[in-house]
């Protein structure tokens, strides 16, 4: 049923049928295959891995127009936008267990694994392990076996603090813009979104820059023992999400310059606010967590 033959919007879209899903599990092959070579010690499988996401961003952009042209088409009804809302809100579910696999490792090596190492159990093994957290000595909390080199833990001052800010701050702007869409003020929109954006690219350079002073400064790595792997693992995740959520931010101030998007249909724009605003929360813990307990 289409909205051209009635007049009306669709009680329920059907789509016609796709390529996408196909292509984009092509490129998918070529990611896997590629990475499972390359870590196995064949040069050419980072090539297999470069042609495959390039393949498989050129089907999302393919995929995400149709799907923006469908919409603005007036395709899309009531019951498509439900579906959309659930769709999201189950992804953001499937980030929560995510990032809480992580953080439960964090706390399990910090409550379990590091205290039982440390127990009676193992003092004849390693007689001058200590079980405090952050593991920071070699031969004394890190490796009792001397195979990590020293190095310095990461501290909330002064790039962890600015980064908060950026993201707090990033959270007041796009909920500034979201106000100004419901109320049809699309300039003042697009110009807080633009903020949005400038915000998020600038969290990305300053950890960026944090990770430059790890290694070169701290020598902390992702080899060194449990806090170096929690750290980078939890960081280096989140920071890719916020990557993720940049650019989805950045299409929908795109797509508002192009006159998507009303005060009363705008579920795109809500689904990238979601999504953002959640890399929020989940820096809140991680900053809290990670570098001040």
């Amino acid at each position: 049923m289409s909205s051209s033959a009635s007049g009306t919007t669709p009680h329920y879209y059907v789509p016609h049928p796709s390529r996408h899903p196909a292509f984009a599990a092509f490129g998918l092959l070529f990611v896997i295959f590629g990475a499972a070579q390359w870590i196995n010690g064949a040069d050419w499988g980072k090539w297999s891995v470069l042609f495959g996401l390039l393949w498989l961003f050129w089907v999302l952009f393919q995929w995400f127009g149709d799907a923006i042209g469908e919409s603005e088409a007036g395709q899309y009804g009531h019951r498509i936008d439900l579906s959309f809302r659930w769709s999201m809100s189950w992804f953001i579910f499937s980030e929560v267990m995510f990032f809480g696999a992580f953080f439960t490792a964090l706390w399990w090596m910090r409550s379990h694994s590091v205290p039982a190492l440390g127990g009676l159990d193992n003092a004849l093994l390693w007689p001058d392990f200590k079980a405090v957290w952050p593991s920071v000595a070699p031969g004394v909390t890190a490796s009792p076996a001397g195979i990590i080199e020293p190095f310095q833990t990461m501290t909330p001052f002064w790039l962890p603090t600015i980064n908060t800010a950026l993201l707090l701050s990033s959270g007041v702007t796009l909920t500034i813009a979201h106000h100004a869409l419901r109320e049809n003020h699309r300039g003042r929109t697009i110009a807080f979104m633009w903020i949005t954006v400038a915000l998020g690219v600038t969290f990305l350079f300053v950890q960026g820059y944090e990770y430059f002073h790890a290694y070169s400064e701290l020598n902390l790595k992702l080899s060194s023992g449990a806090y170096g792997s929690t750290f980078f693992m939890l960081t280096g995740f989140h920071g890719f999400h916020v990557l993720i959520g940049m650019l989805m931010l950045l299409f929908i101030t795109l797509r508002l310059m192009k006159g998507h998007f009303t005060p009363e249909r705008h579920f795109g724009f809500e689904g990238a606010a979601w999504y953002w605003h959640f890399v929020d929360v989940v820096w809140l813990g991680l900053y809290t967590l990670v570098y001040w307990l």
